[in-house]
């Protein structure tokens, strides 16, 4: 059996050698004669896959090591009897652990409390709902709107997206979608952004077309006032190098990165392709998962809640390190921007999740117990 894969998806040759012999390409640009031949490709949301790519292939599996869809023609795969496996929340933590480690770097910058803010989650599916608990565990009041989750009678208080959009911080978790009932392209258009209230947040973790950037480069060009985080770019990877300059955190769509979400999503596939085929399962993601260094704190465990919490998330993962790295893009010859912001993914260093970085630190009072807790961390 012949597997083409994406080369960036982690310990893949190793998962799927179980299945048959694995040759690895790079994701985008991926052409017909390379998967003409493939019984199974496996792809990340570079790669788009539909007719074009496969029509005329042998390939009867499709898995796809991410959360979203929005880059596979499924209506193609259904009718040409292609199974398709892609893997839903496995990076959703870590994407989570990106948000609550952008806005305790944007409290220390702007010297505020997150403490009491009000957030507005758009959309609360895998990433969505952690972002939730993990700002809520640092005493920020949630505000939730999905529409989709609330027609389908899902639990919990929603608000309308005008609601949302008047909080101190709003982050947007939606899958792009350009047609049906609950379309998000250029969800975060000219008119929302008109809506937000000044000194507002905005964090964009979701796709880079679920917010209108030459709306967003508009605006940000007439109102300082507005903080934006941005790891998703419309025309990835030729992103708008004037938004980077702009916004307060850029980083090159890695919000989901950690070794461990990674690894979950490979796993995630790996398991559907031997259910597709009948194989039984040999390999798992923690035979290749390392042990995470402990990280010390025990310096703040004397300070108050908020800062400790900031000492353990920066600790374990500081944004700042990947905004530094994105804006080296500024020194750079103009036909080597689109190539840095893939090397900056391919290249990717170790990251961990906070619920396998061991924390040494000295007793903790209750409260910082709940609130590390409530982060994701093991105390």
């Amino acid at each position: 059996m012949k597997i083409v894969a994406d080369e960036n998806i982690p310990s893949v040759s190793e998962a799927f050698g179980t299945l048959g012999d694995v040759t690895l390409v790079p994701g985008r640009g991926l052409e017909p004669g390379q998967v003409a031949d493939a019984d199974i490709l496996l792809v990340r949301s570079v790669t788009r896959v539909d007719e074009t790519l496969l029509a005329g292939s042998r390939v009867r599996f499709v898995g796809s090591a991410t959360i979203g869809f929005d880059h596979v023609d499924r209506d193609y795969l259904a009718a040409q009897g292609i199974g398709l496996a892609t893997a839903p929340g496995s990076n959703a933590t870590s994407a989570a652990e990106y948000v609550v480690s952008a806005l305790l770097v944007l409290s220390q910058q702007q010297g505020l409390e997150l403490a009491g803010r009000s957030v507005g989650v758009i959309g609360c599916g895998n990433v969505g709902s952690r972002v939730q608990t993990r700002l809520t565990a640092l005493g920020m009041q949630c505000l939730v709107n999905d529409p989709p989750l609330q027609a389908a009678g899902a639990a919990g208080e929603f608000v309308s997206l005008e609601d949302a959009l008047v909080c101190d911080v709003v982050t947007v978790h939606v899958p792009l979608e350009r047609t049906g009932g609950h379309p998000t392209f250029h969800l975060i258009d000219a008119s929302t952004l008109a809506r937000l209230r000044p000194g507002t947040i905005l964090v964009n973790t979701a796709r880079g077309a679920v917010a209108d950037n030459r709306a967003l480069l508009n605006v940000l060009q007439v109102r300082p006032d507005l903080t934006v985080v941005l790891d998703v770019w419309e025309d990835e990877p030729s992103i708008s190098l004037p938004l980077l300059e702009r916004v307060a955190l850029g980083t090159p769509h890695i919000a989901g990165y950690s070794l461990d979400g990674k690894l979950r999503g490979t796993e995630m596939i790996y398991r559907a392709a031997c259910a597709f085929l009948g194989e039984p399962v040999s390999w798992d993601a923690s035979s290749v998962l390392p042990p995470a260094s402990p990280l010390d704190v025990s310096a703040m465990t004397d300070s108050g809640s908020e800062a400790l919490a900031s000492a353990a998330v920066q600790g374990c993962y500081d944004v700042r390190a990947d905004d530094r790295k994105l804006r080296e893009v500024f020194a750079l010859a103009p036909q080597q921007h689109s190539a840095w912001f893939d090397r900056l993914r391919r290249e990717y260093p170790v990251r961990r999740e906070f619920a396998s970085t061991p924390l040494l630190h000295a007793p903790l009072s209750e409260q910082q117990r709940k609130v590390l807790a409530g982060l994701g961390f093991a105390v």
